[in-house]
């Protein structure tokens, strides 16, 4: 197993407080840790059910001048992960060995992916032990109860996303819809890394984030604007077709004015673009009724633009 540094990860939240976003009392809080050598900080065990493993690309991708710049600082230097079926070196008995270990202690649990409950979850293997397949079904069930705090990564794991479309036939449900445990939910198809780890950097501090009505940090998914409120395109004229750089594209589907994120402001890919800037529509991907309501693949009810 890669070994990770949990100080190198504060050092990360420090250094990077301003694009994240992070606020004063949690700032001076990570600097305390630190100074402290990051000692007492909780594991993360990282779980993937029914999902495109986007968010965990979308994580690794973080690119920046401070803290991780690539892959490589990210995975060995910045993220403390006791467990991920992706990321980690371990693989097999010796990887079901390190996660029952992490599970013995103090851990944050964070799963990326819809969980499958169809014939009795069987459509979503995780890992085997002593011969016996652990749906994400019962993996997940196991874990939820002894976490410190349990996160939803990505709009799959929050509210069922691509993966439970209709007609849904793994019976997909989110990961509060099947504990019953309450979440936090950081959306997104996939999510932005950065509210990954500012949501992360809030529990590491002993700050539990305000939250929407539908468990959302609402310093990441703001109550009182839409992603059409801040986009600079808000005020232009209406684009009539596709490729038209500079306009408004709500006449052509944008579901920006229904969809809460800082997407315009905090921009993707070390603040390369976003969906918009690129002159693609916004898809509502934030949104409990992604797709279904917004962008239905198959018999979802399309909102339309009414």
């Amino acid at each position: 197993m890669k070994t990770v540094d949990r100080r190198s990860f504060l050092r990360y939240c420090v250094a990077s407080a301003a694009a994240l976003g992070i606020d004063g009392p949690v700032l001076h809080t990570l600097r305390r840790a630190l100074a402290a050598g990051g000692s007492g900080l909780p594991t993360v065990i990282w779980l993937a059910g029914a999902n495109c493993t986007g968010c965990t690309v979308s994580l690794a991708n973080r690119i920046g001048t401070d803290g991780p710049v690539d892959l490589k600082d990210l995975l060995l230097g910045t993220i403390s992960l006791a467990y991920h079926p992706n990321l980690m070196g371990a693989a097999g008995d010796l990887a079901v060995d390190v996660l029952a270990d992490a599970s013995r202690g103090d851990y944050i649990l964070a799963v990326e992916g819809g969980i499958p409950t169809a014939f009795g979850g069987h459509t979503c293997m995780l890992w085997s032990e002593n011969g016996t397949e652990v749906t994400a079904q019962e993996a997940v069930t196991r874990l939820a109860p002894r976490a410190q705090a349990i996160l939803a990564i990505g709009t799959c794991a929050s509210f069922g996303g691509v993966a439970g479309g209709a007609p849904n036939p793994t019976g997909i449900r989110s990961v509060q819809a099947l504990t019953g445990y309450p979440t936090i939910n950081i959306p997104g198809c996939p999510t932005h890394p950065d509210w990954v780890v500012w949501t992360i950097a809030q529990l590491l501090a002993g700050v539990t984030p305000s939250l929407d009505s539908n468990r959302r940090p609402t310093a990441l998914f703001s109550t009182s604007y839409t992603v059409h409120d801040k986009c600079p395109r808000r005020h232009t004229d209406e684009a009539e077709t596709f490729g038209v750089e500079g306009r408004c594209l709500e006449e052509l589907g944008c579901k920006g004015p229904k969809t809460r994120a800082d997407c315009p402001t905090r921009l993707w890919n070390g603040q390369t673009n976003w969906c918009i800037g690129a002159n693609a529509i916004c898809l509502g991907c934030t949104e409990s009724g992604f797709p279904d309501r917004f962008s239905a693949f198959y018999g979802g009810e399309d909102e339309g633009d009414d």
